[in-house]
């Protein structure tokens, strides 16, 4: 664990995760039913999820599959042997009064999640990561007076992922959960759609004094988007603070986050593992993982996002920053790939997706995938920015254009825009010569060593040449002409 301690108050944040991640598999964990999302209330429920008498689960080997992938990307150990039980508690949308999940031997045991906050690099420590079963979801908001019971989650397959309590900031806890999220995205196991509860988060919060031991946790369920989730976690740390400070007692709680107040509120009392009666099903044999299907699958595993940023650097001189950034998402990596490939530029195709391309994908929510330039357009450009065709900031006038879906061809938009960049030496000097004419007194402080009045006068230059010039053949002219 590489985690630092940021006191706020003097108090100390320790911070967990539990995930659950809904595995990408087309039917359900136990039964043939199928998983997709929006069905019709009580359409994909058959009997093996209804509970009724005489039915009996039977594994999905997908599920185990996906289970084994995400072991193998995380680094742990994928149990030979595990055993399934039932979590045994009562609430109207679990039909069987019980819930099929692992307990005491899980199938996957450790491993680590790594990542940066900003520029520093931390690691949050895994426990373990098990198979279970889904509970079908209670409605409320269409009913007076009564609720609704939709049994079509009932059996979809989970992986619950536990971590230990290394984070101690909101900032580190939603870094970690935004590293989660891209692995099980990029290995496929899951599709990560946090609106439609693909990809749920459960934060346990605590306080302490540095030094002593850990405080009472209270447990934020259901965090289904990463804004919520660092607005959940400042409010349940100062809410405990204050009351630590006033002398009161922190009671273990299950609590849910209103992102309409921004305040948590206590839901029931948090139970225990004992609460649960855990006991072996009986209804399911042992899972056996051969090391030959674990082989199988380590064979079929993707370039893992740490693994490729790592040959980022290696083959691209990348800074392990833009590597790491490059990185959140395969089509991300892919699209950069291409770029660098073909502009010969590696550096500047970094800059460029970092900078331009995200700003307006961020800007329109949107992904890489539905980006409307190119990665061989991009690259294109910069071709025609290396050769000094266009001066960067022309560039970002052609882009602006690309994206505007002016057209896709980089000289084409150059030419029709008048964006060529004036590389005729005897017309720069005239402009220089002009510029030198017209504004004596910034000469005179060039000549004084003031910086500030030699960018004035190359900005003179830039401005007469109505923004075609070459900035470095402007100062290269006004040095040579000034003596400096």
């Amino acid at each position: 664990m590489t985690s630092t301690s940021k006191l706020i108050h003097g108090y100390e944040v320790v911070i967990g995760f539990e995930t659950h991640a809904q595995l990408s598999t087309e039917s359900k964990i136990f039964s043939r039913a199928p998983t997709k999302f929006g069905a019709e209330p009580n359409t994909q429920a058959c009997p093996v999820d209804l509970a009724l008498p005489g039915t009996l689960p039977v594994m999905n080997r997908g599920a185990v599959e996906r289970a084994i992938r995400f072991g193998l990307a995380i680094g742990a150990h994928v149990a030979p042997r595990s055993i399934f039980a039932r979590k045994n508690y009562f609430y109207p949308d679990l039909p069987k009064g019980y819930q099929i999940s692992q307990y005491e031997i899980p199938v996957v045991q450790g491993g680590e999640v790594g990542f940066f906050l900003g520029d520093e690099k931390k690691s949050v420590r895994l426990v373990r990561a098990h198979l279970e079963e889904d509970a079908g979801k209670s409605l409320h908001e269409d009913f007076v007076g009564q609720s609704g019971i939709d049994l079509n989650r009932a059996g979809t397959p989970l992986l619950e992922i536990v971590t230990e309590p290394d984070m101690r900031s909101s900032d580190e806890a939603v870094a970690y959960a935004r590293e989660l999220h891209k692995i099980v995205t990029w290995i496929g196991i899951c599709d990560g759609n946090m609106q439609e509860g693909s990809f749920r988060c459960d934060a346990n919060v605590s306080v302490r004094k540095p030094g002593q031991p850990l405080g009472t946790r209270r447990e934020i369920k259901n965090l289904n988007s990463f804004k919520f989730m660092k607005e959940a976690i400042d409010f349940e740390v100062r809410w405990q603070i204050d009351r630590l400070e006033d002398g009161l007692a922190i009671e273990q709680a299950t609590v849910l986050f209103d992102p309409d107040t921004g305040e948590t509120r206590a839901m029931r009392t948090k139970e225990d593992a004992a609460d649960y009666r855990y006991f072996p099903d009986p209804d399911l044999p042992p899972l056996v993982i051969a090391p030959e299907w674990v082989e199988r699958i380590r064979g079929e595993m993707p370039e893992l996002p740490r693994a490729m940023a790592a040959r980022f650097v290696r083959d691209y001189g990348l800074p392990e920053y833009d590597a790491t950034t490059l990185t959140q998402s395969k089509a991300m990596a892919a699209y950069f790939e291409e770029a660098a490939r073909a502009s010969g530029q590696a550096k500047l195709a970094s800059n460029w997706i970092m900078g331009e391309v995200s700003r307006r994908l961020n800007a329109q929510e949107t992904t890489m995938a539905q980006a409307p330039v190119a990665a061989g357009t991009l690259a294109a450009l910069i071709r025609r920015i290396q050769d000094g065709t266009v001066s960067n900031s022309a560039a970002r006038q052609v882009f602006d254009a690309l994206w505007a879906g002016e057209g896709q061809e980089v000289d084409a938009l150059i030419e029709a825009k008048g964006l060529r960049q004036m590389n005729d030496s005897g017309a720069l000097e005239r402009i220089v010569d002009e510029v030198i004419a017209a504004n004596p007194a910034n000469v005179e402080q060039v000549r004084a060593g003031k910086d500030k009045a030699f960018n004035a006068l190359v900005g003179q230059a830039m401005k007469a040449s109505k923004g075609k010039a070459n900035p470095q053949q402007v100062g290269d002219l006004l040095r040579s002409k000034l003596g400096i």
